[in-house]
């Protein structure tokens, strides 16, 4: 696996910029191979294909901030001017005393076994220990990107307090915020200044400080507690000012949280509070799409929005205040399509640099947004398509990546897909580049995110769309054309056809990919095609490398066939599985799976390729359950 993600090039460089490339309309009747349309006698039922472009952001016409009286819009405008607090409210007083108003339920649990090895003496981040007395709190010595989110972002907090009681947990989180503290004494004036200091860490620090305040306020040490209040106040002032320069749309919804948080529980909140509401909900139409996917399409961001929204309302609750209308219908929107993306055992498919979440930590997420709903099966805008067949389960990536300004470990896996059947992954994307520098190493963090990493075609080891350092993406694809419908014969028997294509290779090769996904009702048969059309109407000469991967769940048990055209699956199920070639040799290789703990697994992959001519190609193929 090492070597198919080492040799993936970005395309930086190689490819101009795809947007005057349009998508190849897909009709009905193109597809060869294994994959035919209905013959007389069955009907296909759906609308044309439909051009999906990168997601646009909410309408906020129903989403407006909340009705204030005419003198409340004077204090959130006077207070956005600069004016203090408690200028505002009691301007004739002295200010109040840094305190709490009130204690907050924590509504996520955090992980046992991370409090447990806190309490030992080290942070555990994705597999990986670091000793606590080694951590430079300041940040002039970089950690790895996943441990600097946990330690600075205050995350951990939620892992202590799961761990043991508060009078056995505290002492250790007054240790570790005493250091924290010393460390960044001087606050910087703007963002950048180190990792403690991005609005993505400095918003959900204040959220947590003030989530897990017993923790970290109800020691012995008054001079600690009053350094904790004061840097309460501090970072509420700080987000003030700078929550404007948000790193990315995600980050600025922190920030947004953290001030109103303060403005909730600290004293004289009032006006923070009107400008912080105002500001979320602005925020949040500028993050979400119209479908309710975040517009980073991960799923690790709509986690985090998520968790945010859930934890600010826990921050309501205390003070006995109702959320904002607003607030309370854009997290109902949130949770539909984080569903889509679940496997039939309840964890989360690999996309956009995530991994396999496990199902008791999205079912404790969902659970605490108190949102009841199911998954949506066709999530345009945020990218994704599902099909649901008994015990079989298709998830595609159906979507162009998301635009650089949202990107946040950015994949470039369009038209990839998962396939699970009764909890068992079948097919899977590689997946876990966000927690690279856990056991993940960071040198894989590139190639985890490259189109050889998932489960599609690629021409000439090249990406689709460019791959860039940072998480970030840069130009091939820009529209995906989608068509999905349903197939009827006339014995009863059905299935679900989806059709797509990218033009992320129109630029460089000439050729649009095509993938056709048709999975029959009772899940047992997945049927596909990848075809290579011409995109100018008049192909190239000379000849192209492909390669079809497909990526094989943990635990399966691979077997070639002796023609060389196909390949046994033995599941740890039990089942059996075939796979088939409708021409060319298919070869066994490496490969690997990151887990619901972000650990790296060896896993195999099956691998189609050899050479197509400029003029275009088609590829079908075969999943099926036997016995």
């Amino acid at each position: 696996m090492a070597d198919v993600l080492s040799s993936t090039r970005s395309g930086s460089g190689l490819a101009a910029h795809a947007e005057d490339d349009r998508a190849i309309p897909l009709h009905a009747g193109d597809e060869a191979g294994v994959v035919n349309d209905p013959p007389a006698g069955e009907s296909a039922s759906a609308p044309q294909g439909e051009v999906v472009e990168p997601g646009r952001a909410l309408a906020l016409a129903d989403f407006s901030p909340p009705s204030v009286s005419a003198g409340e819009r004077l204090v959130r405008l006077a207070y956005s001017l600069g004016i203090s607090g408690s200028a505002l409210t009691a301007p004739f007083r002295k200010p109040a005393r840094p305190r709490l108003l009130a204690t907050v339920a924590n509504p996520l649990p955090g992980s046992k076994v991370a409090g447990t090895a806190l309490r030992a003496g080290h942070f555990l981040v994705h597999g990986v220990k670091a000793p606590i007395a080694q951590i430079d709190f300041g940040g002039a010595a970089r950690m790895a990107p996943p441990l600097e989110r946990v330690v600075h972002s205050f995350s951990w907090l939620a892992d202590l307090e799961a761990c043991a009681p508060r009078e056995q947990a505290a002492p250790v989180a007054e240790r570790i915020i005493a250091a924290w503290l010393g460390a960044n004494a001087k606050i910087p004036s703007r963002p950048g200044k180190g990792p403690a200091w991005s609005l993505a860490n400095a918003g959900a620090r204040e959220l947590n400080w003030l989530v897990h305040a017993p923790l970290i306020l109800s020691g012995a040490d008054k001079a600690l507690r009053a350094k904790v209040l004061d840097a309460l106040g501090e970072t509420a002032r700080w987000l003030d000012r700078n929550v404007g320069r948000a790193e990315d749309p995600l980050a600025e919804v922190a920030g947004w949280c953290g001030i109103v948080a303060a403005g909730l529980l600290l004293p004289d909140g009032k006006p923070r509070r009107l400008y912080g509401e105002a500001g979320l909900i602005r925020a949040l139409g500028e993050l979400v799409g119209d479908d309710g996917g975040v517009l980073s399409r991960s799923p690790l961001c709509q986690i985090e929005a998520i968790s945010l929204l859930v934890r600010l309302n826990a921050c309501y609750h205390a003070v006995r205040r109702d959320p904002p209308q607003a607030l309370e219908a854009i997290l109902a929107l949130l949770v539909p399509p984080l569903l889509t993306l679940v496997h039939g055992d309840g964890s989360l498919g690999s996309w956009q640099g995530s991994w396999a979440i496990d199902a008791a930590e999205l079912a404790a997420l969902v659970s605490a947004s108190g949102v009841r709903t199911r998954p949506l099966r066709d999530v345009r805008q945020w990218g994704y398509q599902r099909v649901t067949a008994q015990k079989g389960l298709l998830l595609l990536d159906a979507a162009p990546p998301p635009l650089a300004r949202h990107a946040r470990g950015g994949c470039a896996s369009t038209l990839a897909f998962e396939f699970s059947h009764a909890g068992q992954r079948i097919v899977v994307n590689c997946g876990g580049a966000s927690c690279a520098g856990g056991l993940v190493p960071v040198r894989l963090e590139q190639g985890l995110r490259a189109t050889a990493a998932h489960s599609t075609l690629v021409i000439d080891d090249a990406n689709s769309t460019a791959v860039l350092i940072n998480g970030r993406i840069g130009s091939g694809v820009s529209e995906v054309e989608i068509d999905r419908r349903t197939l009827v014969s006339e014995k009863g028997a059905g299935a679900t056809r989806l059709e797509a294509s990218h033009n992320g290779y129109a630029s460089r090769y000439g050729l649009t990919h095509r993938r056709i996904l048709i999975l029959r009702d009772d899940g047992t048969e997945l049927r596909g095609e990848d075809l290579l059309v011409p995109s100018g109407g008049k192909g190239k000469k000379g000849k192209v490398g492909f390669a079809i991967r497909f990526h094989l769940g943990p635990g399966v048990d691979v077997g070639l066939s002796e023609d060389g055209q196909g390949a046994g699956l033995a599941l740890p199920d039990g089942s059996y599985w075939q796979f088939r070639s409708g021409g060319g040799q298919v070869t066994v290789e490496e490969s690997l799976w990151v887990d619901g703990h972000g650990r790296p697994q060896p896993v195999q992959q099956l691998v189609l390729q050899g050479l197509v001519s400029r003029g275009g190609g088609n590829f079908a193929w075969l999943f099926k359950k036997m016995g």
